[in-house]
Parts: structure tokens; sequence; C-alpha cells
């Protein structure tokens, strides 16, 4: 009888040790699932901060004047412009010299170098 009870006390302060390791486990979990939580936060927070200054960079006002005070760039004039019927013609259609990639695209090679080449059993 004695020893049931000794071996009961003993089985109790193994639950119990079992129990505190898994609830500090447990713990240790939480604090670096809310640390996590905070990363998270603060990335979406740099993220939003990122795409508002991407928003005021981009806006075409701002663009706008880049434009005007760093590139020589003149107005376009009225006289630019033309109508469709004063387009001069098309060039004839004659057959390009040579088109050595056209070649190779059209007959691709069968094998290469890093795939081996598939053999088909017969």
């Amino acid at each position: 009888m004695r020893l049931l009870n000794i071996l009961v006390i003993g089985a109790l302060i193994l639950a119990a040790s079992f129990v505190y390791k898994i609830k500090f486990d447990s713990t240790l979990q939480a604090e670096r699932v809310a640390k996590l939580a905070g990363q998270l936060l603060r990335e979406r927070d740099a993220i939003a901060s990122l795409r508002a200054e991407w928003g005021k960079l981009d806006t075409p006002g701002r663009v706008q004047g880049l434009a005007e005070r760093h590139l020589a760039l003149k107005p376009m004039q009225a006289t630019q412009f033309d109508s469709l019927d004063r387009l001069p013609e098309r060039p004839p259609a004659v057959a390009p010299a040579a088109d050595e990639i056209g070649a190779m695209l059209a007959a691709p090679p069968e094998t290469t170098g890093s795939v081996p080449a598939l053999v088909v059993p017969r």
C-alpha cells in the first residue's frame, strides 16, 4: 500500500512537471506569435506609408514639373499633325535577306544541351 502511494505521488509529480512544461512552451509560442503580429503590423504600416509616398511621387503634376525643369522639351505645334491621306505609300514587300533567326525558329534543334534526347522504344 505504501509503495502504491509512492508510485501515485511520483506519477502526479511527473504529470505536474509535464503540464508545466506544456504551459511554458505554449507561453513561449504565444509570445512568439505576439512578436510576429507586431512585426506584421509594422510591415503593413511601412507598406502603407511607401504606397502613399509612391502616390505622391507619381502624381502627374510633379512629373510634369520635373520634365519641364530637367528635360529640354518643346510644346507641340499644330503644324506637326497632318491628315492620313497625306501619308507616304507603304514600301513594297520584299523578302528579307538571310533571316538567320527566322530560319532557326522555323527549324528548332531536336535536342538542347540541358535536356537529354528522348529515346522512343519501338
